[in-house]
């Protein structure tokens, strides 16, 4: 009986750890170009991709809001602000430059990257809140609909649902 309960536990071992191994091994495969998964699946047609689906959830949303004349300038300065970010630089260039910096130097230019994304969503929170401010109680309900986050999914997962 005992070594039915080891030979048991041994392929769930087993198996489990397969699915490990097939799972980093699908996650460090490069793509025909030979670059990594991770920098395959976001390249220039992924960053593409994600530009459109942006522009349409915008559209959908200054759609819904139903804005008055008064407050396109205010859309405007909102729509701009939740630009999606342009690609970093190519990361293997970044990677070299990494490479020739000393552990200091390494750090200062991780903080300073920090520090300039902390101050692109300070200006963009800033925009949020002017336009905002700028919505009827009415819009501000549909606006908190769709801005809301998606608790539980993480960026991988299911996409937001509409109201």
């Amino acid at each position: 009986m005992k070594s039915m309960k080891t030979q048991r536990a041994l392929l769930v071992a087993l198996l489990v750890g397969s699915g490990v191994l097939a799972a980093s091994a699908y996650a460090m495969n490069g793509g025909p170009d030979g670059k990594p998964g991770c920098e395959m699946r976001h390249g220039p047609a992924m960053q593409e991709k994600m530009v459109e689906r942006h522009d349409k959830r915008l559209a959908e949303l200054k759609d819904k809001l139903k804005l008055t004349p008064a407050q396109t300038a205010a859309w405007q300065t909102f729509a701009e602000a939740e630009k999606p970010r342009q690609p970093a630089q190519d990361r293997e260039a970044m990677r070299e430059a990494y490479a020739k910096m000393n552990t200091p130097q390494r750090l200062d230019a991780m903080l300073e990257k920090s520090n300039v994304r902390h101050a692109k969503m300070v200006a963009r929170v800033e925009a949020v809140k002017s336009f905002y401010a700028q919505l009827t109680p009415e819009q501000q309900a549909v606006f908190d609909a769709q801005a809301r986050p998606n608790l539980g999914h993480g960026h991988h997962g299911k996409a937001r649902q509409q109201s």
